[in-house]
């Protein structure tokens, strides 16, 4: 299978959104799941929390991303019992970089985002399905990501707060769900910040507040 006939598996369906904020990272995404034209699921998590001060966001095949979350989960969890502190957010981003590089034969057809807050402060990291990680200061993945990118390149500023970011990452999923077919059914949205809270998802009531959705 070709790259990009590959690609175009992953870019069918779905729009995620991550932001980094000055004081944390958001993380956004939509709730459909899609197969071809078919709706297969109108209430998918695409948003799962790693640790509590790290998440990410899926695109693409499900049990594929799935297994990268478990793994990613597990070590996390063995770095706080060996080094008795969170392990760093470019520390997982190496990870799932790694992960997808060594099933490159067999690739994982999936897309990820690894957001968090460590020691050095809010880190955003997108990984495509050869491992490529970039760090970035805000990115979109799945096939409304053309329509998301429009509204993130003209509202980002690095001196972001939090609060702004989510209004913006909302806005920006919520655009791609009206242009979109494969984009729909209810956006999630999660917060990660330097709080003891750390990652937090919304729920219905406090994404109304941010925006009419």
């Amino acid at each position: 299978m070709s790259r990009n006939s590959i690609e175009d598996k992953i870019l069918h369906g779905t729009t995620t959104v991550g932001i980094r904020a000055s004081n944390g990272v958001v993380l956004c995404a939509d709730m459909r799941a899609s197969a071809g034209y078919f709706i297969a699921n109108n209430n998918t998590m695409k948003i799962q929390k790693i640790d509590q001060h790290a998440g990410l966001t899926l695109a693409g095949g499900v049990a594929d991303a799935q297994n990268i979350v478990d793994i990613l989960r597990y070590h996390a969890g063995l770095h706080r019992v060996e080094k008795n502190s969170p392990i760093p957010i470019n520390s997982l981003a190496r990870l799932c970089s790694l992960i997808f590089h060594q099933n490159r034969g067999y690739p994982f057809i999936a897309d990820i985002l690894v957001g968090g807050y460590d020691a050095q402060g809010p880190a955003l990291f997108n990984i495509d399905m050869f491992g490529s990680v970039e760090a970035k200061p805000y990115v979109t993945t799945g096939s409304g990501s053309p329509v998301a990118y429009g509204l993130l390149e003209e509202e980002y500023s690095g001196n972001l707060t939090v609060d702004e970011a989510k209004d913006i990452a909302l806005r920006a999923v919520k655009a791609a769900i009206v242009r979109n077919i494969g984009t729909g059914d209810g956006i999630n949205v999660a917060v990660i910040d330097g709080t003891e809270e750390g990652f937090r998802l919304l729920d219905d009531e406090q994404k109304k507040a941010v925006i009419k959705l």
